[in-house]
């Protein structure tokens, strides 16, 4: 799994950001970067609403179980981990990402583990105890940005003919 997605023009990007220091617009880097942004944020948004609707149902728990014992929302968690940022400069584009910093140290690992679609961990804690359960739709991240990043793209190339048409 691709950790992150960029929109990268070598060409474009970099010989319009040439372009606009030379212009020297603070405004119009600003408006550029934002509308970069913006173009991302559909996908932003998918990736966010992928990881909340993904299962992840038990092998059954009959009369046992119960709530679970963490007051920590697993999806809420890691779509809030799902990041964009943009550049400008040597090479600049946008960039959908999962900043693992923002993620607990337990849960490091699980936007990748959960796109594998085999989540095997310790039942409550209890290492001789394990269970596995199944993601569906196994391929979170992977689905959503082949679906997305067409969008994205082609926002992207109308926003810099914007920009080129305005340095002309």
């Amino acid at each position: 799994m691709t950790g992150s997605v960029q929109i990268l023009g070598t060409g474009q990007l970099v010989e319009l950001s040439r372009r606009l220091r030379a212009a020297g617009g603070p405004r119009l880097r600003r408006n550029t970067a934002r509308r970069i942004r913006r173009a991302a944020e559909p996908l932003h948004k998918d990736l966010q609403r992928a990881i909340r609707t993904v299962q992840l149902p038990g092998p059954g728990r009959g009369v046992r179980g119960g709530p679970s014992p963490t007051t920590r929302p697993l999806r809420a968690t890691l779509a809030g981990a799902v990041r964009i940022s943009v550049r400008q400069g040597a090479s600049p584009g946008a960039r959908v990402w999962i900043d693992r910093s923002l993620l607990p140290a337990d849960l490091r690992n699980m936007p990748w583990v959960i796109e594998t679609g085999r989540v095997r961990h310790p039942v409550f804690g209890n290492r001789k105890r394990w269970a596995t359960q199944w993601a569906r739709p196994a391929g979170w991240w992977s689905r959503t940005v082949q679906a997305g990043t067409p969008r994205m793209r082609a926002e992207v190339a109308r926003v810099l003919d914007d920009v080129r048409r305005d340095l002309q």
